[in-house]
Parts: structure tokens; C-alpha cells; sequence
């Protein structure tokens, strides 16, 4: 069923609405900063390791001692710690872009070099400038 021309201005004015007052809310919390791969893929094996270093410890512990299974336990905690912080602890942007003399076929803006938001506010934008 089709909108109404009122319900059809209310519609459009929420929508302006939006996109002037929380466009900017909705991509703050971006910021300069992203999780990097390589720090998820590199704290996933150290937070594996730190878990296989303490279950070593729990089946050594009678072996070596009490003394030593708790000394690899903790050692293999404090490696699941810095796995975990290492994984989800972000990096500035920067050092993810690709370098400028990079760019391909002459264009000054590639779609990856802008964030979801900003291409999404993009094309709304032109959306509205054809109306």
C-alpha cells in the first residue's frame, strides 16, 4: 500500500532529520582506529598456546611438582592475557592504508579507503540531489 503525500513528508523530514543529526553519531565510534588481522590471527595462537601451556601444567603438575605446575600455569595464563589483549587491542588506521602511489587506473579514492558509513552517506546524498 502506498504512503500518503503527509505520511510521505514525514517520512522524508525524519529522514533528513537523520542523516543531519546522527549520521555523525553512528560513524563516531570508528574513529582513526581498527582491529588489525594480523594482531587477531597472532593473539588467537598465543591465546592457544597459553590454553595448551595450562592444560601441560594441570597433566604435569604430579610429574614435575606443585611448585613448577603452578609457575607454567601462570606463565600460560599471563599468555592467554596478552593473546587476548593482543587480538582486540586496536591499531591506528594509518598503518593499514595503502600507500598513495598505490593507486590504481589514476583514481584519488578507492572504495576501501573509505569507511562503510561515509559510502553509505555518499550515495544518500546523491539519492537526494536527483529528487
Amino acid at each position: 500500500m502506498p504512503l500518503s503525500e503527509q505520511e510521505q513528508r514525514m517520512l522524508d523530514e525524519m529522514e533528513r532529520h537523520l542523516l543531519q543529526h546522527d549520521a555523525d553519531v553512528v560513524s563516531a565510534p570508528s574513529g582513526d582506529r581498527a582491529l588489525s588481522y594480523r594482531n587477531l590471527i597472532y593473539g588467537a595462537l598465543l591465546l592457544l598456546a597459553g590454553v595448551g601451556g595450562l592444560i601441560a601444567a594441570v597433566v604435569a603438575s604430579g610429574d614435575l611438582g606443585a611448585t613448577w605446575s603452578i609457575v607454567i600455569g601462570v606463565v600460560a595464563f599471563l599468555a592467554m592475557l596478552g593473546g587476548a589483549m593482543l587480538a582486540f587491542t586496536p591499531v591506528r588506521r594509518a598503518s593499514l592504508d595503502v600507500p598513495p602511489d598505490a593507486s590504481s587506473a589514476g583514481h584519488s579514492t578507492r572504495p576501501h579507503d573509505t569507511s562503510f558509513m561515509d559510502r553509505m552517506n555518499d550515495r544518500w546524498d546523491r539519492r537526494q540531489d536527483e529528487r
